[in-house]
C-alpha cells in the first residue's frame, strides 16, 4: 500500500489532478482591458496629431488646446483606473481566508505586486496631470515617468511566476517581455522629440500586453474546467510562442485601421470646412449681383 506521498503523484497520472492556479480570472481582464484601452487611445492621439501637422488646416479642427486637454482627461483617467485596480485588490483580499496557510501568503504577496503596478500607473497619471497643467515642468517627465512604470511592471511579472506550473510561468514570461520593450521604447522617446514611429511602436507593444493579459485569462482561469489547459505540457509552450505573434501582428491590424479611420474623419471634417467657407464667399457676391440687377 503506497504511502502518503506516492499517492500524491498517482492522484495526478490517474485522476485527471488539476494544480491550483491563485489568482482569478477577473483580476487578469481588468488590467488586460485596460492596458488595451489605454494603448487604442494611444494610437488614435498619435494619429490625429501626425494628420493635423501633415495638413495644416486641420489644426483649426484640433488645436493645440484640445490635445492639451486630452492629455489632463487621460491623466484623470489612469489615476481612476488605477484607483479601480486597487479597490479591487481589497475586496478580492478576503478570499485568502478560504486557502491554506502557504497559499495564502503567497496570494497576499502577490497582490502586493499587483499593487506595486498600480501606484505606478496611478503615479504616471498624476505625473501627466501637473505637466500639462504647470506650465513650468517639463512634458518629457511624462515619458520619463512611463518608461519607470513600464520597467516596473515588467520587473515585477518577471519575478511573479514563483512556485507555478510551466505554461503559467511561460505565459507570465510574455508579458513582463512585451512590457519590458514597451519601457525601453518610451525611454527612448524621452531621449528623443516627437517621433511617431516610436510612439506608434510603444502603443503597438502596449496593446499586446493587454490582449496577452486577456489570453492568459482565459488560459488559467478556463469556464469549463473540463477543457481546461494542460498546464504542464511543452507542446502548449510552443503553441502560445504563435500565438504571441499572431496577437502582435493583430495590433498593427487594429492601428492600420484607425489611421484609416482618423485620416477619413479629419479629411472629410476639412471638406465640410471648405463647402461652409465657400458658401460664405457665394453670399456676399450673390448680394452684389442682386444689388447690381436693382
Amino acid at each position: 500500500m503506497p504511502n502518503l506521498e506516492e499517492a500524491i503523484p498517482l492522484s495526478k497520472k490517474y485522476f485527471n489532478y488539476k494544480p491550483i492556479v491563485l489568482g482569478d480570472f477577473p483580476g487578469h481582464i481588468l488590467p488586460g482591458v485596460l492596458f488595451f484601452i489605454v494603448a487604442l487611445w494611444w494610437s488614435i492621439k498619435i494619429i490625429l496629431k501626425h494628420v493635423c501637422k501633415q495638413q495644416k488646416r486641420a489644426s483649426f479642427l484640433f488645436t493645440k488646446e484640445f490635445f492639451y486637454r486630452a492629455e489632463i482627461l487621460e491623466g484623470i483617467v489612469l489615476v481612476g483606473m488605477a484607483l479601480v485596480g486597487i479597490i479591487g485588490l481589497y475586496l478580492v483580499l478576503g478570499k485568502r481566508n478560504k486557502l491554506p496557510d502557504k497559499e495564502s501568503q503567497l496570494a497576499l504577496v502577490l497582490h502586493w505586486h499587483h499593487l506595486a503596478i498600480y501606484i505606478f500607473f496611478a503615479m504616471l497619471g498624476g505625473t501627466k496631470i501637473l505637466c500639462f497643467t504647470i506650465s513650468s515642468l517639463p512634458v518629457s517627465l511624462v515619458k520619463l515617468m512611463l518608461s519607470n512604470a513600464f520597467f516596473v511592471d515588467a520587473f515585477i511579472f518577471h519575478n511573479h511566476t514563483y512556485d507555478r506550473t510551466l505554461v503559467d510561468t511561460f505565459g507570465h514570461q510574455l508579458l513582463s517581455f512585451a512590457i519590458f520593450l514597451a519601457g525601453l521604447v518610451a525611454f527612448i522617446e524621452f531621449l528623443t522629440k516627437n517621433n511617431v514611429i516610436l510612439e506608434l511602436l510603444r502603443s503597438s507593444l502596449t496593446m499586446l500586453h493587454g490582449m496577452w493579459f486577456l489570453q492568459v485569462a482565459f488560459i488559467l482561469y478556463p469556464k469549463n474546467r473540463d477543457h481546461a489547459w494542460d498546464l504542464s505540457d511543452h507542446s502548449n509552450v510552443m503553441f502560445l510562442t504563435s500565438c504571441f505573434s499572431f496577437y502582435y501582428a493583430l495590433t498593427y491590424v487594429i492601428i492600420g485601421i484607425n489611421y484609416a479611420l482618423v485620416t477619413w474623419l479629419v479629411n472629410w471634417r476639412l471638406s465640410k470646412l471648405c463647402i461652409s467657407e465657400t458658401q460664405l464667399l457665394k453670399n456676399p457676391e450673390q448680394q452684389e449681383e442682386s444689388e447690381n440687377e436693382m
